[in-house]
């Protein structure tokens, strides 16, 4: 019997946002409804600039009646505070950078883990029903011994690809629509009420289209793909990648990229470097 697997989030940013007018403040920023956010389930979101780019994407919870857990990539700690704290004017809100205050673990399966002094709230992070768990910072991984399959950082970053989940600094950048990333089922609201950038992911609603979008790649050779090679066809420039991996429970070379509308039919062949890649639906089967 195969164990449940784990992964060590605690280096995320974390942030706490709290106050008379939290609901309204924050709903004014988020893609998603804040609504659904509650203390048993959390949300994913992403945070804009008034041109509908990316300024972050994250995961938000109630941690009371007035008072929400965010948190986001680590490398935007600093960024993702100054963008929040900045529209706040003469808002009954508090915003603090929680960060050290508690470690963050996620669990996949569909059964909710019991675990003594932990906060516990269903989080779909990898396209797959899990489970979030914040325990006091001096809860370390290792705490789990062996009743987890930890997943380190290296096989987090293949199992990610696998999974088509778009990460910061790779897939996601301040240049990025979040529907180019195939952010828009899991992330967007397109009833609720205005946020900023709204106008922009409402006008790519009603066209239907987008100028690129998040594909997955399968090296045709078995060839490693490299990361921020030029996607080409008959020399034409199409796309690039973004990430790369490995993958030995698929026996393929994979990798993520951003292909041009027009060459991102499933089953297109292109070139990634020298690499013959054929584009592919995400999750990678």
């Amino acid at each position: 019997m195969s164990l449940p697997t784990l992964f060590d989030l605690s280096a995320r940013a974390k942030l706490r946002v709290s106050g008379g007018d939290a609901v309204r403040y924050l709903n004014g920023q988020i893609t998603n409804d804040l609504r659904k956010a509650t203390p048993a389930a959390a949300i994913q979101a992403s945070i804009l600039s008034a041109k509908g780019k990316l300024s972050a994407h994250v995961f938000v919870s109630r941690d009371s009646e007035n008072a929400f857990l965010l948190d986001a990539d680590p490398e935007l700690r600093e960024e993702l505070f100054a963008r929040l704290d900045r529209y706040i004017i003469a808002d009954d809100v508090q915003l603090e950078d929680v960060t050290e205050r508690f470690s963050l673990f996620h669990f996949l399966g569909e059964t909710k883990p019991d675990l003594a002094a932990a906060r516990v709230v269903a989080a779909d992070r990898f396209g797959e029903p899990g489970w979030d768990c914040s325990c006091d910072s001096a809860v370390k991984v290792e705490t789990f011994g062996d009743r987890f399959d930890l997943y380190d950082e290296s096989r987090a970053e293949v199992f990610r690809i696998e999974r088509g989940i778009p990460r910061w600094g790779r897939e996601l950048t301040g240049e990025i629509i979040p529907v180019e990333a195939n952010l828009e089922a899991s992330s967007i609201d397109y009833a609720k009420g205005c946020y900023i950038g709204q106008e922009v992911i409402s006008r790519m609603k009603m066209s239907g289209q987008t100028n690129k979008r998040l594909c997955g790649l399968v090296s045709l050779g078995g060839h490693p793909v490299e990361a921020g090679s030029t996607l080409t066809e008959a020399d034409r420039v199409c796309g690039w990648v973004t990430s790369a991996a490995e993958s030995a429970r698929l026996g393929k070379q994979i990798a993520l990229g951003y292909v041009k509308r027009g060459f991102n039919t499933p089953g297109s062949q292109l070139l990634a470097g020298k690499v013959p890649v054929e584009v592919t639906p995400l999750p990678f089967d």
